[in-house]
């Protein structure tokens, strides 16, 4: 116990707290249960280490763990819990926590049977922590944690001190925000070093290497995390992965489903399983119909790939306008439902209609539509109503 709170504790004096996640201060850190969801890579653990630093907790009442510890082959969870609070222990944020076997049983346990413990769990896996997820709702507060938005990406890179914008706030006033951001910065520049390799925040480590690294975050997720949450075999990896090569090469991908079942050599049922694998993974977004819901009986109208990082990571050649798409989709649905629409390309909460292109980009197919805006890439600022692009990467 002493050598995992001294570990813990190095971690935790090792951590930077120059920059934190926008998720930060949204987390009720009173519950007694909080659950991370996020892909790997997108900084979960760096908060958590913020945490314990930032409350100034001590190493004996807190503790950090991931739970893929060779500490857990031998000594199960709720043994180490018993003696951690016997031992002063209060708050306990254990990480990877969907390595660990039946995690959610002994979690249960251990929340009900410590009610002066608080916990955080957080684990690279949503597809695991979403399918417990009904069984902790009770217990649980769960929070998502996206990749960096633009707007972090550029507190975090140029030391600045932008704050988030509503979606409102957007729409209505963007000709304003537009023309105070770029006098501070060059929006347009950022923006297309941003898509290339600004979501994941370890390109901070080193952007020469990135794409290498986030090929073999791709690798990990489909080879270890989706066959340990599915069961799935060999065969159905290298499916996998052969579907997630496919949709990359001629994203945005229309699919039909016969189609790309025969291509792959499986059946539509298997096909439209991982397809949600890979999306709850965090690797693709499926776009679906604003007329019809969402569910493994519906195919998606359009398949994108999750972030215009995995784009350059998968595929040099890369379509201006497919890159567009895919970063409107991955900053707006974290916090918003967002749909395809026939009277433009996005359907956003059921409510505003969005047509995305470039700066030359006309209203002819959004002219007799109520709350239908166009987004313009490569602009600064508003121009003929247009809003810029980048500032939607001001959403969180």
């Amino acid at each position: 116990m002493e050598t995992l709170k001294i570990w813990s504790y190095k971690n935790v004096q090792g951590v930077n707290l120059n920059f934190k996640r926008y998720l930060i201060n949204q987390i009720n850190w009173q519950n007694r249960l909080i659950i991370l969801i996020g892909s790997r890579g997108v900084g979960k653990t760096t908060l958590m280490l913020q945490t314990l630093k930032e409350k100034k907790i001590t190493k004996e009442e807190g503790l950090y763990l991931s739970l893929d510890s060779v500490y857990f082959a031998n000594h199960s969870l709720l043994t180490f819990v018993e003696e951690f609070v016997q031992t002063g222990g209060k708050y306990l944020l254990l990480d990877e926590i969907q390595k660990y076997k039946n995690w959610s049983i002994e979690v249960k346990n251990i929340y009900d049977n410590y009610p002066e413990l608080k916990m955080v769990l957080s684990g690279s896996s949503a597809t695991e922590i979403l399918k417990s997820k009904g069984d902790l709702s009770r217990r649980a507060l769960f929070y998502r944690l996206g990749g960096l938005s633009f707007r972090e990406y550029l507190n975090y890179q140029l030391n600045k001190k932008f704050e988030p914008l509503s979606l409102f706030d957007i729409i209505h006033n963007h000709s304003e925000i537009g023309f105070e951001i770029s006098t501070q910065i060059k929006p347009l520049k950022e923006f297309k070093e941003y898509l290339n390799y600004g979501y994941y925040p370890f390109f901070k480590e080193d952007v020469d290497t990135y794409h290498h690294r986030l090929r073999q975050v791709i690798n990990t997720v489909i080879e270890v995390d989706i066959p340990t949450v599915y069961a799935v075999d060999y065969a159905a990896v290298q499916n996998i992965k052969k579907l997630l090569s496919i949709i990359s090469e001629i994203v945005p991908f229309k699919p039909n489903i016969k189609k790309l079942s025969e291509q792959i050599g499986i059946s539509r049922e298997s096909l439209i399983k991982y397809l949600k694998y890979i999306e709850n993974a965090d690797l693709v977004s499926l776009l679906y119909s604003e007329n019809r819901g969402v569910s493994l009986l519906n195919k998606p109208e359009k398949i994108y790939l999750n972030n215009t990082n995995i784009s350059y990571a998968l595929n040099n050649n890369i379509n201006v306008g497919n890159a567009r798409e895919t970063f409107f989709i991955n900053q707006l649905k974290l916090n918003h439902q967002v749909r395809f629409s026939t009277k433009g390309d996005f359907k956003i909460d059921n409510d505003f209609i969005f047509e995305i292109g470039g700066k030359d980009k006309g209203k002819k197919q959004i002219i007799n539509q109520k709350n239908a805006w166009i987004v313009a890439d490569n602009i600064e600022i508003s121009v003929n109503d247009k809003i810029p692009l980048w500032l939607f990467g001001f959403l969180y």
